[in-house]
């Protein structure tokens, strides 16, 4: 059976089980592994200012502070230039204190309106928040980008999936990649949600630019499972132009990538894809 939602040391992103495989002429008990689903609790803080929680998801341990700070950025509650510091908060209690992660802001952090609460699920990013009205954020539109070979997009899951090192252990994880626009894969990060490994890809790149590190220009997101609305709205405050997927966009997601100028390519599988908005961003000869 399952053990308390809490640990005292750092949670590692692969869990050791006893399960019972069952085959046509017998049945074993043998070891397996499982992808880790632990909450998280983000908090931030501005200089001289107590840390205020400000989310609650269920993740896979692992790159936590990037969770952390990608997660502020996306939802439009920081920018990348505010994050000064991140780390797992000292005055938690013990047992939560490697589920717990502060974000130290440059600037006085002001918590998001009443009733914006966050409470998010491995398989919805959204929700508690109160209405559509605080879900669609004052995105940017991405603005022009040199034109793609589209074969670079059809090279991308590949890519990919040979980056999700934990799935190769447990095959139950999402994964997301940051590419630049010749396809070379600058970064990626696996989550049992969709919408934590978005965020993880992002504050990678955050934490890199508040450390004073070099980020390489990467403007497409590769993710493993389908594009919902958040995602095309995290790809906006992240600056991504172009979103691809193997699986398909929804409805809201193909209507908000059009208003905000991303490009949404899904079915991106056997070097064959659907193009859904903004196509101009693609040279298709190529």
């Amino acid at each position: 059976m399952g053990g308390p939602l809490v640990s005292t040391v750092p949670l590692r992103p692969v869990t050791e089980v006893r399960a019972v495989k069952v085959r046509p002429d017998r049945a074993v008990e043998l070891p397996e592994r499982l992808a880790t689903e632990e909450p998280l609790e983000i908090r931030a803080a501005g200089p001289a200012q107590p840390s205020e929680p400000v989310a609650v998801t269920m993740r896979t341990p692992g790159a936590d502070f990037e969770l952390a700070s990608g997660f502020l950025v996306s939802e439009g509650l920081a920018s990348a230039g505010d994050v000064a510091a991140v780390g797992y908060c000292e005055s938690a209690a013990p047992e939560h204190r490697f589920n717990t992660v502060t974000v130290s802001l440059r600037v006085p952090w002001v918590p998001p309106d009443v009733g914006r609460a966050f409470v998010a699920t491995s398989s919805c990013g959204v929700c508690g928040k109160a209405g559509i009205d605080q879900v669609e954020l004052a995105c940017p539109v991405v603005g022009p980008t040199p034109p793609i070979p589209a074969s670079v997009l059809a090279d991308l899951p590949d890519k990919l999936r040979s980056a999700q090192r934990v799935f190769d252990r447990t095959g139950g994880l999402h994964a997301a990649g940051r590419f630049a626009g010749d396809g070379t894969l600058l970064c990626a990060r696996e989550d049992v949600g969709r919408h934590n490994a978005v965020d993880k890809v992002i504050g990678e790149r955050v934490l890199a630019t508040a450390a004073g590190r070099p980020v390489e220009d990467g403007w497409i997101l590769m993710v493993s499972g389908r594009v919902s609305f958040e995602i095309v709205q995290k790809a906006a405050m992240a600056r991504f132009a172009v979103i691809a997927a193997v699986s398909a966009p929804s409805s809201l997601a193909v209507a908000a990538a059009d208003r905000l100028g991303i490009t949404v390519a899904g079915f991106v599988r056997g070097r064959t894809y659907t193009v859904y908005s903004h196509p101009e961003r693609l040279d298709l000869s190529a």
